[in-house]
C-alpha cells in the first residue's frame, strides 16, 4: 500500500509540474504574440505615414521645382525647340543620294 501511495504521489507531483510548465509556456507564447501584434500595428502605422510622405514628395509643383533647381531644366518654348526629321531606314540611303 505504501508503494502505491508513493507512486501516486509522484504521479500527482509530475502532473502538477507539467501543468505549471505548460501554463508558463502558454503565457510566454501569448506575450510573444501580443508583442508581435503590437510591432505589426506599429509597422503598419509607419507604412501609412511613409505612403503619405511619398505622396507629399511627388506633387507636381515639388517635382517641377526640383527639376528647375537641381537639374537646371527649363520650360518648353518655341525659341528653344529643335525639330528632328525622321527618315525610315529603307529610304534613308535613297534620300541622301547614295546607292542602296
Amino acid at each position: 500500500m505504501t508503494r502505491l501511495n508513493l507512486v501516486l504521489l509522484l504521479a500527482v507531483l509530475a502532473s502538477a509540474l507539467y501543468l505549471v510548465h505548460t501554463q508558463y509556456e502558454s503565457r510566454r507564447i501569448f506575450v510573444e504574440l501580443d508583442r508581435a501584434l503590437a510591432q505589426a500595428r506599429a509597422m503598419e502605422s509607419e507604412h501609412d505615414r511613409l505612403e503619405v510622405e511619398k505622396r507629399a514628395q511627388a506633387t507636381p509643383l515639388r517635382v517641377e521645382k526640383l527639376a528647375r533647381d537641381s537639374l537646371h531644366m527649363h520650360s518648353v518654348n518655341p525659341a528653344l525647340t529643335q525639330y528632328v526629321n525622321y527618315l525610315p531606314a529603307a529610304s534613308a540611303p535613297a534620300a541622301q543620294g547614295g546607292k542602296p
